[in-house]
């Protein structure tokens, strides 16, 4: 980030030593000095150029206008106005932020016009007064923090909880959050209903405040939620076998509110697994199982999204090998946490506690701590290797599948029920509405998501004009693979 720059302003005479001081002490602070970067008159070269036009210049280009007043005024131009008050008037102009200190002197020791320029000041601003440049330093200090803490580059509570400077409550989506509210009181006993004032709705989950809305509201409710925060999409990725590598087998990003990420994100992996369908001879209906429990899925895939840190540019990153399944946030455990203390029961401590809460409400989440011992404990119970937690630069949580990689790029061919039905009513090659038609499907958009891009993910259909996917005469036929699995589950019939 570049750093913001400070444009200090004084009657040269009066306050050369002070100037040079406060720029050596924002320079050489550890904080100040990463985020803020002086400028004072003593700095310009000695050009053919008005210095008053320079210095100007200097405002508009400036994020801070710092102004120090004191007993005199200084230089005066044609129209009887100082460089001090002209620079002023020019941060004015365009919309600078402007910090003005003054000496502890009294009224009547000060120039007429400088008096008449304080007052001026008086009415726009909220200014310091000092007597020494310790002082001086001090509030300056103090309001280049709380500067950085209303642009929101630092932040003394949860990202989630800050108000966001640029939405207004137009950016949510009514619907939105009356489908939470109807899924909040049917799991958790919400006392509101879905036909309350969504305000009211809002402020009883502490997301709204004088018609200002948090960071947590628009990654809830909004309606482009990326639109803010573009890192807060998920991508996904699945691969042939236990590395990163090309080909992909398939690749996506989400994008959406948070609980429509984990939806889809859940979805995604589910839809690479193998599903195994069981027998009648316990259940009139048919029993099914993913080869890892959804439950730990979701659980592990929520705990990424919830807990991450927004702050980061980085975005959750979900990644199905042939031997696991690997989910990656960036964020980091609570200060004093080891990986350990995950697997046993512990106390809840979310980065997001205003996204946790609705999460927990319509279902997503449990507060008590057992997220991550459930992951451990279900996985145990399913047969599968125990997970792994590791923290380095982000986190990460790994899953591992059941099955050796040779057998597993099998299982991923046979992922779906869908891609099954779609394989074994391709012959030869057809269209892409004559196999909609043979399967008895309406909708085109889920016969192209849900059949048609993950045969073609899997390698088991290809075009027949590869080069050009919108061909007018374009058609479908089966691989090798898709052949060799046509064979396989017509024997099973």
């Amino acid at each position: 980030m570049a750093k913001k720059k400070i444009f200090i302003s004084s009657v040269q005479a009066e306050f050369s030593a002070e100037r040079k001081a406060l720029r050596e002490y924002i320079l050489s602070d550890a904080l100040l000095g990463k985020f803020f970067e002086p400028f004072i008159f003593e700095l310009l070269p000695a050009v053919e150029q008005r210095a008053d036009e320079l210095y100007l210049r200097e405002v508009e280009r400036s994020d801070i206008y710092l102004g120090l007043l004191g007993k005199q005024y200084g230089y005066e131009d044609k129209d009887g106005i100082s460089p001090t008050e002209l620079e002023f008037n020019a941060a004015t102009e365009h919309h600078k932020t402007r910090l003005v200190f003054l000496t502890s002197d009294q009224n009547s020791d000060r120039h007429q016009k400088e008096q008449a320029f304080i007052s001026k000041v008086q009415d726009v601003l909220v200014r310091k007064k000092f007597a020494a440049i310790d002082d001086l330093k001090s509030a300056v200090y103090t309001s280049l923090i709380r500067y950085l803490e209303e642009k929101e580059i630092i932040r003394v509570g949860p990202f989630d909880a800050t108000f966001n400077q640029s939405a207004k409550i137009e950016d949510l989506d009514v619907e939105k959050i009356k489908e939470f509210v109807r899924i909040a009181r049917s799991k958790r006993g919400f006392p509101l209903d879905e036909n309350s004032n969504p305000v009211k709705i809002l402020s009883h989950l502490n997301l709204q405040d004088d018609s200002r809305i948090t960071n947590a509201a628009l990654l809830l409710f909004g309606k482009f939620p990326q639109r803010y925060f573009i890192n807060s999409e998920v991508r996904c990725a699945s691969f042939h076998g236990t590395i990163v590598e090309k080909p992909i087998a398939s690749y996506k990003v989400f994008k959406g509110t948070v609980f429509e990420l984990v939806d889809q994100a859940v979805e995604f992996v589910l839809a690479k697994l193998d599903y195994r369908i069981g027998t009648r001879s316990v259940e009139i209906s048919i029993p099914g199982s993913y080869e890892i429990p959804k439950e730990v899925i979701a659980e592990a895939i929520v705990n990424a999204i919830v807990h991450r840190d927004y702050t980061s540019n980085a975005s959750v990153q979900i990644m199905l090998f042939a031997d696991r399944l690997e989910i990656w946030n960036p964020g980091s455990l609570p200060l004093g946490w080891t990986t350990e203390k995950l697997k046993h029961l512990h106390t809840s401590i979310p980065a997001n506690p205003l996204l946790a809460e609705p999460m927990y409400l319509s279902g997503y989440i449990e507060r008590l701590g057992t997220g991550t011992a459930d992951i451990i404990q279900k996985s145990v119970d399913s047969g599968l290797r125990e997970p792994e937690f590791i923290q380095e630069d982000d986190f990460r949580t790994v899953i591992y599948r059941p099955v050796t990689p040779q057998a597993t790029m099998e299982a991923t061919m046979e992922a779906t029920m869908e891609v099954q039905k779609l394989v074994l009513v391709v012959e030869g090659e057809m269209k892409r509405l004559e196999i909609q038609k043979l399967l008895q499907l309406k909708n085109d958009d889920y016969f192209r998501l849900n059949y048609i891009l993950p045969a073609l993910d899997f390698g088991l259909i290809e075009f027949k004009y590869p080069e050009s996917p919108r061909h007018p005469d374009q058609k479908y036929h089966l691989t090798d693979k898709g052949l060799a699995l046509q064979k396989k589950l017509k024997n099973e019939k």
